[in-house]
């Protein structure tokens, strides 16, 4: 059975090569990036157990941060370009990548979706993040894309970063609630209502949403409470059996997809063994377990 992990990461040599440019100290901002899992092919090849292959994204070096709105659309869409050829040049191990959009030049992002993502046999999607420029990702300027990815049927992978108003950021608890805050955020807007085809497949197995599961039902409205189970999930949360059982109980065994976060986590090769085993120990049936190393991923790719 071949496993497909929907959530790993590569830092595409040409796309980092054009960011040091700019910014020729930005690893040192981000030393957990300076990882030759993220840049070196060969290497990331070998680190991969057999059947195995993973869906891959970017680590989070957004262009926009650091370039004016033009350059950072260029950037987007050859950094875009650079993981759409790994994927079709490495199919055996890389079925499909994720595409980044500049989001200070959003009528830029909006032309990259229709140019590199829809009806793309590499890009399936787009990554997009819990902030972006200091603004919640539901910030109304942001809307279109969201409008514009469910009208052509392309998921969004929702990452985490920090929230920069905050003085206490740190990565063990922040990014689980900078999630669990844009998943609400995402209810509230009633995206799922507006945009029926919405599909957003959310880091960090939903982050606090399963744990706290309960609290929305009695606390939000009903439909809320409804909407909140139209999320995709993935797996990486370095292990914990019963939180994933939890996390397919709420979001549903058919929305949870294996995802690891690779390379990151666990030294020297990532987490994927640790997940795989945690998923294998789940409480759900060997059928169900199939689906979410492979199977969930298969059917969201065919579903209209």
């Amino acid at each position: 059975m071949t496993v497909i992990d929907v959530f790993a990461h590569v830092l595409p040599p040409q796309f980092l090569a054009r960011m040091q440019v700019d910014v020729p100290t930005i690893l040192d901002q981000f030393p957990y990036m300076k990882n030759t899992l993220l840049t070196d092919l060969a290497t990331h090849r070998a680190s991969l157990p057999a059947d195995h292959q993973q869906v891959i994204s970017a680590v989070n070096l957004n262009p926009e941060d650091v370039m004016a709105p033009k350059q950072a659309a260029e950037l987007c869409r050859a950094a875009n370009a650079e993981i759409a050829d790994m994927v079709r040049t490495n199919r055996d191990i890389f079925p499909a990548g994720v595409a980044m959009v500049p989001m200070n030049n959003i009528p830029e992002a909006l032309a990259i979706i229709d140019d590199q993502v829809a009806g793309s046999d590499a890009l399936v999607g787009v990554q997009l993040f819990t902030q972006a420029l200091g603004q919640p990702i539901t910030a109304p300027e942001y809307e279109p894309i969201f409008a514009r990815l469910a009208a052509i049927g392309a998921p969004i992978w929702l990452h985490p970063v920090f929230d920069t108003h905050k003085t206490d950021n740190e990565l063990t608890f922040s990014w689980e609630y900078e999630l669990t805050q844009a998943m609400n955020s995402i209810v509230a807007a009633k995206y799922f209502r507006k945009y029926p085809d919405l599909k957003v497949i959310v880091h960090h197995a939903g982050a606090m949403v399963p744990m706290f599961g309960q609290r929305i039902k009695y606390i939000q409205s009903a439909e809320n409470y409804e909407d909140f189970h139209r999320f995709y999930v993935d797996t990486a949360i370095l292990g914990n059996p019963r939180a994933l059982d939890l996390a397919a109980d709420f979001f549903g065994n058919d929305h949870v997809l294996f995802g690891t976060d690779s390379p990151f986590g666990i030294p020297p090769v990532g987490p994927t063994a640790v997940v795989e085993q945690a998923v294998a120990d789940m409480r759900v049936s060997e059928t169900e377990k199939q689906r979410i190393f492979s199977g969930n991923w298969r059917r969201l790719m065919t579903t209209d």
